[in-house]
């Protein structure tokens, strides 16, 4: 399979196509607006420390709200690094919120007891039924209820654990008056203008529905317990102006996966061994990406870890190390057994 001599994409990925030399669209691409990229940085950085002083500078003796910050903690490396910096490096009241999908590591659920302690953090962790969990991720297993474009970025199981994350964030923000929601993605994961996005009804709504018509037909009424109700809009309307962003702040501040590792250790974070290792703290994975690669041909992280290669955060060998290692068998066939499937 011919792979981008510069980064890690193959030639399965979708849209791609190679110069002479053998470099892709997405290189080519990246290094016309690389120096428009290191502004956005700086810009949004600034934009959010402006933001912070709207509502918690250190003028103001009073918090504005009971938490600064919700933080989609799911116990991985990036999540406890991205917890570490919003509460050491800025200060922030935090509260963290783990969505155990069934599935996390027994590592992971260690480490998010351990970091939470460390930092003096506290945490909600929500357990939704595993029955009805284990429904969603089976049937988004085994059929194509995603478009292509956003299976570029996650596998499908991944997807609908993401949509059911975001959707509780949202519910429970508005419920608890938090203005913004943190989430610990990589610099690959998601583009620089996501770092800090405000959110008004009409988007909500519109991503609710655009949640709805995917995850309804395989979920039920059993859904809505996941999606905003009237009575959440309600809420968002009478909320001060600054409410509510969503925020990616690993987009604007200095990323290295050695440092990062390094840091969350200090704080008692140790590495996962039964996850693979495009994870830290999801044993659901292994079975996405197998699935994935089977039906579309390319890994679910090669977008993710391209990014992360042409932006100099990862050699070009480490990342398609990350990509050529095999997920462990054991781990795929006992998460097939949980689910019920038999084959794909």
């Amino acid at each position: 399979m011919k792979i981008c001599a510069n980064c890690v994409l193959p030639e399965t990925f979708p849209g791609i196509r190679f110069n002479e030399k053998g470099i892709c669209n997405f290189c080519l691409n990246y290094q016309a607006k690389k120096e428009r990229i290191h502004l956005q940085k700086e810009a949004y950085r600034y934009k959010f420390l402006s933001l912070l002083d709207q509502f918690r500078g250190p003028d103001k003796p009073d918090r504005l709200f009971s938490y600064d910050v919700l933080m989609a903690y799911s116990g991985g490396k990036d999540s406890s690094y991205t917890l570490k910096i919003l509460k050491q490096n800025y200060g922030m009241k935090v509260l963290a919120l783990t969505f155990d999908n069934g599935f996390l590591s027994s590592y992971a659920l260690n480490n998010i007891k351990r970091v939470c302690e460390s930092l003096g953090i506290d945490h909600l962790l929500v357990s939704p039924s595993r029955k009805l969990l284990n429904q969603a991720f089976r049937e988004s297993a085994i059929g194509e209820i995603y478009c292509q474009k956003a299976l570029e970025r996650a596998s499908s199981i991944c997807n609908t654990c993401m949509n059911l994350v975001k959707s509780y964030m949202l519910k429970t923000a508005i419920e608890m008056s938090i203005p913004l929601m943190a989430y610990g993605w990589s610099p690959g994961q998601a583009p620089i203008t996501s770092a800090l996005m405000r959110w008004n009804a009409g988007m909500i709504k519109q991503t609710q529905q655009s949640i709805a018509s995917i995850l309804k037909k395989i979920m039920g009424d059993a859904l809505d317990s996941f999606l905003l109700s009237d009575r959440h809009f309600k809420l968002l309307n009478l909320k001060n102006s600054i409410f509510l962003y969503n925020l990616h702040p690993l987009a604007f501040i200095d990323y290295n996966e050695e440092e990062v590792l390094e840091k969350v250790k200090e704080l008692g974070w140790e590495e996962p061994l039964d996850t693979d290792s495009n994870s830290t703290n999801c044993l659901l994975n292994s079975l996405g990406v197998k699935i994935h690669q089977r039906r579309l041909g390319f890994h679910p992280y090669a977008l993710e870890i391209a990014g992360l290669v042409r932006a100099g955060y990862m050699t070009r060998e480490e990342g398609l190390a990350k990509l050529l290692k095999e997920p462990d068998d054991k781990i795929v066939e006992e998460v097939k057994r949980e689910l019920s499937i038999t084959s794909f």
